[in-house]
């Protein structure tokens, strides 16, 4: 995986930086894994504006991931490793020994025609998926579950990866990408490998037109708004607008949103960094 940075031959290339694709081997999605996506533009069922800033993009196809890895003891060969629009990461297709195929999160390292399997008793090799019990402590982990059976919810994106830190009776302590410390049950599957792309990070997009491909529509600063649409707008002349919060006033730095009484709280050993 690498970066370009490119000539720049128009203004909006200037200070491009475009990924490399160097791990990318095929252009063309397995259709029978694909999914129509619907746009809503921001608006709700009633057609209002309930999100702001969103609309436009690109139209894409969903690319369908198995999350679960629940085709224990089965071994998949890696076919292909693809980019999804809809992620940061990019995507492996699978073909199981009976012939079926499927798609999964790209772990770094990830080759063409390796072998990965999932389910308990495996090895822990890249790309293979087990539960936290059959893990050795310090191994890098991905995809990881919060519930026995529920899929992969938590360092899935482009360069993420936990580490297994401990095992006491039914509970394994993770240090989660955030920083955060956090028990999960034994029970719970994880992939071995950090997530691919890690110089997704590195990229610049060069032009206010690319956000637009990507469904964002230009953003007002709140300060340039007035009172009764922001906290931080009106004032004479340039105003800074006070404390940095949110639209319904919520502090942006360092305020802790996290309720007191929520019931996982038992399971953080340490909070994640500020």
């Amino acid at each position: 995986m690498s970066v370009r940075k490119l000539k720049p031959v128009t203004p909006g290339q200037r200070f491009r930086v475009v990924n490399g694709f160097d791990a990318i081997t095929t252009d063309k999605p397995e259709k029978s894994l694909l999914a129509p996506l619907k746009k809503s533009g921001g608006r709700n069922s009633q057609g209002k504006m309930t999100m702001r800033y969103r609309g436009g993009g690109h139209k894409r196809k969903y690319r369908i991931i198995d999350f679960k890895r629940d085709k224990t003891g089965v071994e998949a060969t890696v076919e292909s490793i693809q980019y999804d629009p809809s992620r940061t990461a990019f995507i492996a297709l699978l073909k199981y020994s009976d012939g079926e195929k499927r798609y999964m999160i790209a772990q770094s390292g990830l080759q063409v025609g390796q072998t990965v399997v999932s389910g308990p008793g495996s090895a822990p090799e890249i790309g293979n998926a087990m539960p936290l019990s059959d893990l050795p402590l310090g191994t890098v982990i991905s995809c990881i579950e919060l519930r026995p059976g529920q899929g992969a919810v938590m360092a899935r994106s482009a360069g993420a990866f936990a580490q297994l830190v401990a095992r006491e009776g039914k509970y394994a302590t993770v240090k989660l990408p955030s920083g955060e410390i956090r028990l999960i049950l034994v029970t719970c599957s994880a992939t071995v490998g950090a997530v691919s792309n890690s110089d997704h990070q590195l990229q610049v997009s060069g032009k206010a037109g690319r956000s637009r491909w990507l469904g964002r529509r230009p953003r007002t600063r709140p300060v340039a708004m007035n009172p009764v649409d922001h906290p931080m707008g009106g004032g004479e002349g340039r105003a800074s607008g006070g404390h940095p919060r949110s639209r319904n006033g919520v502090p942006a730095k360092g305020f802790r949103t996290r309720s007191r009484t929520k019931a996982s709280n038992k399971y953080i050993v340490e909070r994640r960094k500020k």
